[in-house]
């Protein structure tokens, strides 16, 4: 008896918990929900979470694990493994070249900034002028449908920001092996692609109007060509040009998640978000309310929809979206804690949304 009452008075509440660890109440909310860190006891009437020092280490890992980006699947094979250093040493490695390999993508990036900046210096100062060194013409060839298909997938998440007028546009970034169509309103990115029949001249991204993309024209055979600050499309007969948008685009490269372990999207799970209980909140911006959903994992391994329940809150009108605009075929959804993007992906597409603080 004295064991266990000195057991008992060894425990902390999840206040106190948090303030240890460095984890906030929602963080220890949710890995509990994952599985991840669950309590030593909760109380059967109140649902009151309590800890044992023991796991306070545990919960500091998983503090400085997030900390520098490592996913949910990635804290858990840590966990399971970390009484063997060997073990821990390939998953850190692993996750350290992910982490250099993004780096080492960031200074190429900065490094043609630089390079582009030296080629047209600002009229005025005693550089050529863009006009001296004009940038290439580049045309792309996809596929009609397949345009089209990427296009509506991503056409949901554009922004209307007077503020931010470049997110109202989507972004057409091409490489010789896909055209990339992208758009964002800063609270959700949308990700499609279709692969690239022909490519002449160099690689290019650039930003087109929205109304510009409702309006590109059908065809089986779709040409974009973009010729300084004008973007042209054929197909077939039809002849459609645009001005583009000239301010920077955010790299969606940056904000995509690695592959995580996803779980797949039940048939049922569009109407029972439109049938489940929600909380209404109000975006502290402009004002406007929204419903949220909260979203967390189920004991079978899927998603569990409760209002009252610790999990993920996600705007439900933007998932309800980007189910949507995942098309028909296997949808897959993961979530990866209270602070992370939650992911729906589709076999071509991938649509952000971020979370909503609860």
């Amino acid at each position: 008896m004295e064991s266990s009452r000195g057991d008992m008075e060894r425990l902390r509440g999840i206040g106190q918990m948090s303030r240890e660890s460095g984890l906030t109440v929602s963080a220890l909310r949710f890995y509990d929900g994952a599985g991840v860190l669950v309590p030593a006891r909760v109380d059967p009437s109140t649902g009151y979470r309590s800890y044992s020092p023991e796991q306070v280490a545990v919960a500091r890992l998983v503090a400085m694990l997030r900390r520098v980006g490592m996913p949910l699947a990635g804290i858990r094979r840590v966990l399971a493994g970390r009484r063997d250093p060997a073990v821990v040493d390939v998953l850190l490695a692993e996750h350290l070249h992910r982490l250099e390999q993004g780096l080492a993508d960031a200074r190429r990036e900065l490094s043609s900034v630089r390079s582009l900046l030296a080629a047209h210096t600002v009229p005025g100062r005693g550089g050529p002028t863009p006009e001296e060194n004009p940038v290439p013409a580049t045309t792309v060839t996809v596929r009609g449908p397949e345009l089209a298909e990427a296009l509506r997938a991503v056409r949901f998440a554009v922004g209307a920001d007077p503020a931010l007028p470049v997110l109202s546009g989507v972004l057409l970034d091409v490489t010789a092996e896909a055209l990339t169509v992208v758009a964002t309103d800063r609270y959700r990115l949308a990700v499609s692609s279709a692969p690239v029949l022909s490519l002449d001249g160099a690689p290019v991204a650039v930003v087109v109007p929205a109304e510009f993309v409702d309006r590109i024209p059908q065809g089986e055979r779709v040409q974009i060509a973009v010729d300084g600050s004008t973007v042209t499309v054929h197909a077939g007969t039809d002849v459609l040009s645009t001005e583009l948008i000239p301010d920077d685009f955010p790299d969606y490269r940056r904000l995509l998640p690695e592959q995580r372990r996803p779980v797949p999207v039940r048939p049922a799970l569009r109407a029972e978000l439109l049938a489940a209980p929600v909380r209404t909140m109000r975006r502290e911006q402009d004002g406007t309310e929204f419903e949220v959903a909260v979203l967390g994992p189920g004991p079978d391994g899927g998603v569990t929809i409760d209002p009252d329940a610790d999990g993920v809150g996600v705007n439900r009108e933007f998932l309800l979206q980007a189910l949507d605009a995942g098309g028909p075929g296997q949808l897959l959804l993961s979530l990866d804690g209270p602070i992370g993007p939650l992911v729906v992906r589709s076999e071509r597409s991938v649509s952000l949304l971020m979370p909503v603080r609860l």
